[in-house]
């Protein structure tokens, strides 16, 4: 009987610890699975993305400091936006390092950030208005 109580305790544990570890959550067989560990080894520290466990962003605005990166959860970006920010040191060139991946590397990050980027963004109706020519 201990022994069948130890083992249960043993797998609840584990099944608990699981539930607070957050990895990439990216099949390895994916072909963005690279690019997924890539953006964890070199972009997690200043940004946020979830579908890798990223916590780099300011979650409130009194929390932020300065190197911290956009929250990829809600902005969603392009290929060549990803590719020209990766080269340059983002779009400022203040805060992030210049070609912190390159080559294929780069490429990599860019097809993966492009597919999973902007996951949780507000999506906000519209209205198509028609403008007088009078």
């Amino acid at each position: 009987m201990k022994v069948a109580a130890t083992t249960v305790l043993v797998l609840c544990a584990g099944a608990l610890a699981a539930c607070g570890t957050q990895g990439v959550q990216v099949p390895k067989s994916s072909p963005y699975y690279q690019g997924a560990i890539l953006f964890r080894e070199h972009c997690s520290g200043c940004h946020t993305l979830s579908v890798v466990g990223a916590r780099g962003s300011a979650t409130a605005i009194n929390n932020r400091a300065r190197p911290e990166g956009p929250n990829f959860n809600i902005r969603k970006e392009q290929f060549a936006q990803i590719i020209y920010a990766i080269h340059n040191g983002g779009f400022s060139g203040a805060i992030m390092p210049q070609n912190i991946v390159v080559g294929g590397q780069a490429q990599a990050v860019a097809e993966f950030l492009a597919k999973y980027s902007g996951a949780r963004a507000q999506h906000v109706p519209s209205t198509p208005i028609t403008l007088s020519t009078k």
